[in-house]
């Protein structure tokens, strides 16, 4: 099917074989932030020949070229965005899932640190937990 960000992708240039199509599908309006290793289960249960490598490969060449966000919330592996619109992030300390804030204003940055460093953007995390895990903390007895 050929989406928005399908096409978006398309017209930067990147060539769409089939098992990127279905990369770009995985990723498409896809707001849990999968992994590399996430998106590749999903996508061999259709392609099964298709290489971890494959998937590693691809997005790394959508974040280059600025068509996914790439982030490093979790130290263990790298999630995706297809957002790349100004965002930040909640993300529950119970299950690690991950959730969009919306905000379209950028961080002042204090004169000392803008003399020190030429800065390229900025991203915020916000730590918690989600219903779900307080919920189920609750009838544990937490």
């Amino acid at each position: 099917m050929i989406t928005e960000f399908t096409k978006t992708v398309s017209g930067s240039g990147v060539k769409l074989t089939p098992q990127r199509m279905a990369i770009l599908d995985c990723l498409n309006g896809n707001e849990s932030h999968p992994s590399a290793e996430e998106i590749f289960r999903h996508v061999s249960q259709t392609y099964p020949m298709m290489s971890f490598a494959t998937v590693y490969n691809t997005l790394s060449m959508l974040r280059d070229k600025g068509l996914v966000l790439e982030l490093t919330i979790d130290p263990a592996r790298k999630r995706y965005d297809p957002n790349v619109k100004l965002h930040h992030h909640v993300i529950c300390l119970g299950c690690g899932k991950i959730a969009d804030v919306h905000a379209e204003y950028e961080l002042d940055v204090p004169a000392d640190i803008a003399e020190a460093f030429v800065m390229s953007g900025n991203h915020v995390e916000f730590y918690g937990t989600c219903r779900a895990c307080g919920n189920a903390a609750q009838l544990k007895g937490e």
